[in-house]
């Protein structure tokens, strides 16, 4: 795999890469966007960071790429969306830098307290004053935190150790996790009207642009004190320095702009307001955290390359990650279940139904659907279809997708059905783990029992004495040697389910003497790759 670097990485964090010998390595900086047009269509992955954009237009020109990786948390500069009609994985690194992120807080919040940047040019420039530069303690003020994720929850314990009353604002965590933190939850107008200090922690997206408004402002106690190091936009620029220009905030400190870098008249006049402090987008900007970033989204390469899950990846349905171990096996199992039906199945599905039965029905199984549908679509479509395009390939196609759950079950302690139905009428196919090794054990209405190998023959025929010899004896002067044999039925002298397990594939010769020697009414060759 070929590998394109367009940002500024840490080598250390490269190491998984440089050290796989499967791996090529380009490092090109400061490419102009018609330069990095033309080569792009040379490599199956690209590393970036916020310096990048990578956009529809860049994306047409990237016929080879497979991944997209983000050095950092945040994905602004990609076009998910476009990245993902084409089957395009697009990684990050969310984790690599939330300490870092979290201490630049800190030290804002800190260093806005105590006055210290001012202080330091006033000593610096000769004076010697104390009095203008009496601070606040965090002590007894209570510090609003909107977003209790990784950096939000972090921030959330280091103002707690300072002795601060913390409230939360997130609607999407429960009254358990901000008990675990030791805060308050509560509504983003209790944030806004008792908070001394305000501290945002969230993505930048449709919902969150413009979340603290100057409406917002006007509720907010006299001399709050904002800080903003997640990302430029959620918090109105104009309306925050409104509020500083008035008195409303007594301070805030900005790590992130909506444009950066800044050159529009409100952020210049942001910028150079006395009560404000700013850093240039530096809150993952530590040796460690950009060590952390490297190593991480080098890592999902090498997982992509290995076909592992992905632990990172914004555009896949993805477990919880405690229970990604556990589900690992039945990723293969769907996998193989969706690429086995594919083959038998009469064409142009118009729905496919993904069963979930037994102690696996306790979990989301949502990844396991678009696992197995993108292992069943993949013999459907010219195009290449993986667990990002999945479900938008089914759609476009007008195949409806469903997946049902229920710890009910007879035989198997999991089980996992897909049934796929069209105009000619409906398949299914179930399977389940035997020892954490994947197993058919039903075929239409056919109770069977195998391991599915790389070559394999399905056959559905009338059951009479014989028959199994003479497809044996067929096979052998195909030079075919037999593996296993697994046999269904619904009863004696009736209608009949074999699978076999071949060493090598059937030609079609030898299958067309098998069809006429037992009168085959479904005879199809299976590939498992």
């Amino acid at each position: 795999m070929k590998v394109l670097i367009t940002d500024e990485i840490a080598e250390s964090g490269l190491l998984p890469l440089n050290e796989d010998p499967r791996i090529q390595v380009d490092k090109k900086l400061g490419l102009s966007i018609s330069e990095l047009h033309k080569i792009i269509g040379n490599y199956e992955a690209i590393i970036t960071r916020s310096g990048t954009l990578i956009d529809k237009a860049l994306l047409d020109h990237a016929h080879k790429l497979k991944i997209i990786a983000r050095a950092g948390v945040g994905i602004d500069n990609v076009d998910v969306n476009a990245a993902s009609s084409k089957g395009i994985i697009v990684v990050n690194a969310p984790y690599g830098n939330v300490n870092s992120a979290a201490e630049h807080t800190m030290a804002l919040a800190l260093s806005l307290c105590r006055n210290v940047p001012i202080a330091n040019s006033s000593l610096k420039g000769g004076d010697w004053q104390r009095a203008p530069f009496t601070g606040r303690e965090l002590k007894g003020k209570t510090v609003g935190i909107i977003g209790l994720g990784k950096v939000g929850g972090r921030v959330a314990r280091r103002c707690r150790a300072f002795e601060a009353d913390v409230i939360t604002y997130d609607p999407y965590i429960s009254e358990k996790r901000a008990d675990d933190f030791g805060v308050k939850l509560v509504s983003l107008e209790d944030i806004i009207r008792f908070s001394d200090i305000i501290t945002v922690h969230t993505p930048l997206n449709h919902e969150t642009r413009g979340l603290i408004s100057a409406e917002h402002f006007k509720g907010m106690q006299d001399g709050v004190i904002i800080i903003n190091c997640a990302r430029g936009g959620i918090i109105d620029e104009a309306a925050m320095l409104e509020a500083l220009e008035s008195g409303k905030s007594s301070g805030a400190a900005f790590d992130v702009w909506s444009q950066e870098p800044p050159t529009t008249e409100v952020l210049k006049k942001l910028i150079a307001q006395p009560n404000m402090l700013v850093t240039p987008h530096l809150g993952a900007n530590t040796f460690e955290a950009q060590k952390n970033v490297a190593v991480d989204v080098s890592k999902e390469i090498v997982n992509y390359i290995d076909g592992r899950p992905l632990s990172n990846a914004v555009n896949i349905p993805r477990f919880d990650p405690d229970q990604m171990e556990h589900m690992k096996p039945f990723m293969a199992l769907v996998s193989i279940l969706g690429n086995f039906i594919s083959q038998l199945a009469p064409p142009n599905p118009n729905k496919i139904t993904f069963t979930y039965n037994g102690k696996l029905a306790r979990f989301d199984c949502a990844p396991l659907s678009v696992c197995g549908l993108a292992a069943l679509l993949n013999h459907c479509t010219d195009q290449e279809v993986n667990m990002v395009n999945a479900s938008l390939i089914a759609r476009d196609m007008g195949i409806e997708v469903e997946s049902i759950r229920s710890t009910e079950t007879n035989s198997f302690s999991s089980l996992i059905s897909l049934t796929l139905e069209s105009s000619e009428g409906s398949r299914t196919i179930a399977g389940t783990l035997f020892e954490g090794t994947p197993k058919i054990v039903k075929m239409r209405n056919f109770g069977i029992d195998f391991c599915p190998e790389d070559h394999m023959l399905v056959i559905n025929y009338q059951d009479r004495p014989g028959l199994i010899g003479k497809i044996g004896t067929i096979l052998g002067e195909a030079n075919v040697n037999i593996g296993n044999m697994s046999l269904g039925r619904q009863e004696k002298a009736g209608e009949a389910m074999v699978v076999f397990s071949v060493d090598s594939p059937v030609d079609e010769e030898a299958l067309q003497k098998i069809s006429d020697a037992v009168n085959a009414k479904f005879i199809k060759v299976v590939h498992i790759g």
